[in-house]
């Protein structure tokens, strides 16, 4: 600062607000920001998109579909992948660049836990808060509503007899089991630790599109899932809605769009890209009036593989 020039409030503000945003991007992956390209094509313009079976995959479905993607240099590809433990591992080994992905997913592999090989991963971007629920198979229906503290004498039974309930979730390191176990802790039971050590019942996991099959055929009491898969249950008298996420922590995050640190690193451009198409996804999604045309796009066989009521 020039020693002559007076200290006014307005060169306190500015001087503050560079020093501050300074702090806020230090963070982000160099190219990130504060660059001006000559060519803003992204580096790697062919991506591979991955995703699971459920309703919050939209934002990738719609921009590969409408062409967003493509609007923003991206030629996309989207795979379907069997289970979350798939989507993890061909994302660390390069086979898809950016997923579909439960919020805890990315932390749990940046820290090396839940088995995962140790690979530093990072979410620009959420695809979708709420949207999931806890489903009880009918057995309960009457007896036990949104309060699990009327499971616990069904729990108790079953525990005496040598026979636990089940309880399904999607992955350990995800929402979905954060979800069920808390529902259960709610209602006093014990879900157990990571081992299962303590459990009062047996806590399972199962990929979201085999949830329903598993509770017709008698192998679970109950499940923490996202939709299209608790809805299922109710037509096909299998099961119903017990309390859904939302009713938990409204407005919770739940669904992110991740990539390898390494990846994001090496390609700013690309990753810039991604958000874009993302972004005019997502306010393409918020418009009630283009809800059927989603459901009409993310039902196909190779997307959710359901019907789009």
């Amino acid at each position: 600062m020039n020693p002559s020039s007076p200290l006014t409030r307005r060169s306190i503000l500015r001087t503050g607000a560079t020093a501050g945003l300074g702090a806020l991007f230090s963070g982000l992956p160099q190219g990130w920001i504060g660059s001006a390209y000559a060519d803003d094509s992204p580096e790697m313009p062919d991506m591979k998109f991955g995703m699971i079976a459920l309703t919050d995959c939209s934002s990738i479905v719609v921009a590969h579909e409408k062409g967003l993607f493509k609007k923003y240099g991206i030629n996309s590809t989207v795979s379907k992948g069997a289970s979350w433990a798939a989507i993890r591992d061909s994302l660390n080994n390069g086979d898809i660049q950016a997923t579909h992905m439960l919020l805890g997913m990315p932390i749990a592999s940046t820290m090396g836990l839940g088995g995962a090989p140790k690979k530093a991963m990072i979410v620009p971007w959420i695809l979708n808060r709420n949207g999931q629920a806890i489903t009880l198979a009918n057995t309960f229906k009457g007896k036990v509503a949104d309060d699990p503290k009327a499971l616990k004498h069904f729990v108790d039974e079953a525990k005496a007899k040598g026979n636990p309930l089940t309880f399904a979730m999607t992955f350990p390191p995800g929402t979905h089991a954060m979800w069920m176990r808390y529902y259960l802790a709610a209602g006093g039971i014990n879900p157990g630790d990571a081992a299962g050590a303590g459990a009062d019942v047996s806590l399972i996991t199962v990929p979201p599109p085999q949830m329903v099959a598993n509770m017709k055929v008698g192998k679970m009491d109950g499940f923490c899932v996202g939709e299209p898969w608790n809805a299922k249950t109710i037509p096909e008298d299998i099961g119903y809605t017990s309390i859904t996420t939302q009713g938990i922590w409204k407005d919770h995050p739940e669904k992110v769009c991740a990539f390898t640190e390494e990846f994001a690193a090496k390609n700013p451009k690309t990753v810039k890209a991604v958000l874009k198409a993302l972004h005019e996804a997502s306010v393409w999604l918020d418009k009630m009036e283009n809800r059927e045309e989603q459901a009409s796009i993310v039902s196909a066989a190779t997307y959710i593989n359901c019907p789009p009521e």
